[in-house]
């Protein structure tokens, strides 16, 4: 998700790309919002929980250092 905590699986590499990681995080909110009321409880709750690490990830990692 370009927040530099993983390396790249085509490069190897660890890349940090914060306005890319934004553009994704908020991706998948808009996408939790077109599906909801069409995934299962345990979807939804999987789809928060994943978000929801990405946005404290990305908060922490934006912080100066």
């Amino acid at each position: 998700m370009s927040l530099g905590l993983a390396p790249n699986p085509n490069t190897g590499k660890t890349e940090k790309d914060l306005n890319l990681a934004k553009f994704n995080i908020d991706l998948l909110v808009m996408l939790q919002e077109k599906t909801q009321g069409n995934l299962s409880e345990d979807e939804e709750k999987l789809v928060g929980h994943v978000i929801n690490d990405l946005q404290v990830k990305y908060v922490n990692e934006n912080k100066p250092s």
